[in-house]
């Protein structure tokens, strides 16, 4: 069955497509193989189990008028991030047996799936990985044109595809079945470099996986959840709310995940996970996360990102600015 984005994200689809979207650099759709697995939970009591696990609103995926994607956390007893998942509905109505694919990072399927049985308890669910699936991102280029229509005619092998659930600068998720290949799906679209995809994850300051949200250590707001639509404050309770609705409603958030941009390209190999940033004075302004060539996303208290900064790297400082993205809310901390 083919899950596709109704009319609203086909609206979105042709804005982005239309180069005022990601500006992935290139003149055409690029469609990028996905490292990351899929676990699907499947049963009566699938939405209510998940529910009381993740950050976010599971029960929108029950409403088949509302997108089939949607972003989330699982948090610690402590509130801080275990993983980031890409939740999506499989099922295609109220009245079908709810049916939800979770997109967790690589390495991680085992362990996901050993929290969710643990939580399962007397509950209708069965809870599988999906390894006969492959995961794709789609980043529309700087000018691809409008082929939303073309697009929606020709992807009949994608199991899902539907816009990111987390910011419009992120194009879309597709699922389609192993060995599928997503450039004959996609007209105008080509097979992209897992490396341009990061790049692309850093110049937005989006981040994903374990190394980039370490598990026990990320708080989710200081990771920008909300911004990314992540998060239900009206849900109720799941693990690890009490102290993510205090700092949402005290309203005092002092750091954040933001892009950085090098002076230099960054070595491959001698940055220490959770390198010091800091300022010109040698004060620190927070931690390094993740990189490539010259561009990365790091942890940065607000007060000093206008600050210089340098991250040192082998005896070495090596300087860097952040700056705030375009795609978040108007309203968000300067």
């Amino acid at each position: 069955m083919l899950v596709r984005a109704g009319a609203a994200a086909k609206t979105s689809l042709r804005r982005l497509w239309r180069g005022k979207g990601s500006g992935a650099g290139s003149w055409e759709a690029a469609c990028f193989p996905l490292g990351r697995e899929l676990l699907g939970v499947r049963g009566t009591d699938a939405a209510a189990l998940l529910q009381g696990l993740l950050t976010n609103d599971v029960t929108r995926l029950l409403e088949p008028q509302l997108p089939p994607a949607l972003y989330a956390h699982a948090l610690n007893a402590q509130g801080r991030c275990l993983w980031d998942l890409l939740l999506y509905r499989l099922h295609g109505s109220p009245e079908e047996e709810p049916h939800i694919l979770l997109e967790c990072d690589s390495g991680m399927l085992e362990t996901v799936q050993k929290h969710l049985k643990l939580y399962k308890i007397r509950r209708k669910v069965n809870i599988t990985p999906c390894l006969d699936l492959s995961l794709w991102a789609v980043i529309p280029g700087e000018r691809t044109g409008d082929i939303a229509n073309s697009l929606a005619q020709r992807a009949d092998q994608a199991l899902i595809l539907t816009p990111d659930p987390r910011t419009e600068v992120m194009g879309w998720r597709l699922i389609a079945k192993k060995g599928a290949n997503p450039s004959e799906m996609i007209p105008g679209s080509h097979i992209g470099n897992i490396e341009d995809y990061h790049r692309h994850r850093y110049k937005q300051g989006i981040p994903e996986g374990v190394k980039e949200l370490p598990p026990g250590v990320a708080l989710p707001l200081e990771s920008n959840l909300a911004y990314m639509n992540g998060i239900s404050f009206t849900k109720g309770c799941y693990i690890g709310q009490e102290l993510t609705a205090r700092t949402h409603y005290t309203g005092v958030i002092r750091k954040r995940l933001l892009p950085v941009r090098f002076a230099a390209p960054l070595p491959q190999h001698n940055i220490p996970e959770g390198a010091e940033v800091f300022t010109e004075l040698g004060k620190s302004a927070g931690k390094f996360r993740a990189g490539g060539g010259e561009l990365g996303i790091a942890l940065l208290r607000l007060a000093d990102i206008n600050e210089p900064l340098c991250l040192k790297i082998a005896g070495e400082k090596v300087k860097l600015t952040a700056t705030i993205p375009e795609w978040w809310p108007k309203t968000a901390d300067k």
